[in-house]
């Protein structure tokens, strides 16, 4: 126990850990440190570039093969399937009606890109490596749990409950986190290590601070976006948003077991299996379902799971993928 201990404690003493939870006590004590707004947007697009790029460059070394294809269709498999556990789980632990519970399931098959950046950050700081193409199989993870999500808020929250089909599928096939990372990943494929030679001074060397900065404005976001809606917060519900990345990263062990996935790309793939969405998800289901409690499935997501992959589950799910 001590081993497992101090092996949790070295991969959460690092600094994007530290500076997220530095953003959650500043939310807490009330503070009134803020990042500006167009700076933290020019941070999300400098992030997904970069992530998207560097897999794109790392594909083009590996090369295509069988692995990948499996990798993209065992992510898809989660994506698709985990929304069906935490319903489930929604409807025993809690009270929400089959509409909410739908909406909220929805989020947590698809995925957080900021946790997933946040844990190659932590590969790299650890010095573990990965493949390039878990950045396809993250962008390939957003859509599926979209879908499980609608078909059971049909099938369960009655008749009418989706809306807006049409302008549902063109948001999400425009969305702008999206077109970013899977076109900065195609751009990485097609110059290769060229390419990537042209730009590591940008993407590479200033990544990590970059990254310092984004996580503390989303620790502050996190924070008070927790403390603005703890009355809809029922004690099953905030259970539920600590236990479901724990089922979630299950799954994905499992699944990255199976179809041989190891070290940082098994941790990878449990860590967008526990990640639950707070930007794709949330805007479709405004869309497709507009009677769900949006002030529910964003402070789950962003207020309870959010913090507590950052905080707790990656140095956790870490430990777990290197546990053979």
């Amino acid at each position: 126990m001590p081993g497992i201990l101090d092996t949790l404690a070295s991969n959460l003493l690092v600094p994007t850990i530290l500076f997220f939870a530095l953003g959650l006590m500043a939310a807490f004590l009330r503070s009134d440190l803020s990042i500006p707004e167009g700076a933290a947007k020019f941070m999300s697009l400098y992030l997904l570039l970069a992530i998207g790029f560097k897999g794109g460059a790392s594909l083009a070394e590996h090369g295509l093969d069988i692995s990948i294809l499996k990798a993209m269709l065992g992510g898809i498999a989660l994506s698709f399937l985990i929304p069906f556990a935490a319903f489930a789980l929604l409807r025993v632990m809690t009270r929400l009606n089959p509409l909410n519970a739908a909406a909220v399931a929805g989020h947590y098959g698809s995925i957080s890109i900021v946790t997933f950046v946040t844990a190659i950050s932590l590969l790299d700081l650890t010095g573990m490596t990965h493949d390039g193409y878990m950045v396809a199989v993250a962008a390939a993870m957003e859509v599926p749990a979209i879908l499980s999500a609608l078909w059971l808020a049909h099938k369960k929250g009655g008749e009418g409950a989706v809306k807006g089909e049409g302008k549902l599928w063109r948001d999400l096939l425009a969305n702008g986190s999206i077109v970013l990372l899977t076109g900065a990943f195609a751009i990485g494929a097609v110059t290769g290590g060229k390419g990537m030679q042209m730009i590591a001074p940008f993407i590479v060397t200033p990544f990590t601070g970059i990254l310092c900065l984004f996580l503390l404005d989303m620790g502050l976001s996190a924070g008070r976006s927790l403390l603005k809606n703890r009355h809809m917060l029922s004690l099953g519900l905030f259970a539920f948003g600590l236990l479901m990345p724990m089922v979630g990263a299950s799954m994905a062990w499992g699944m990255g077991t199976v179809i041989g996935l190891q070290g940082g790309s098994l941790f990878l793939l449990m860590v967008l299996a526990a990640s639950a969405s707070y930007i794709a998800v949330p805007a479709a289901m405004k869309i497709a379902l507009p009677q769900a409690e949006s002030g529910i499935y964003l402070t789950l997501s962003l207020g309870v799971s959010f913090p507590f992959n950052i905080t707790v589950g990656l140095p956790l799910y870490l430990w777990l993928a290197t546990l053979g």
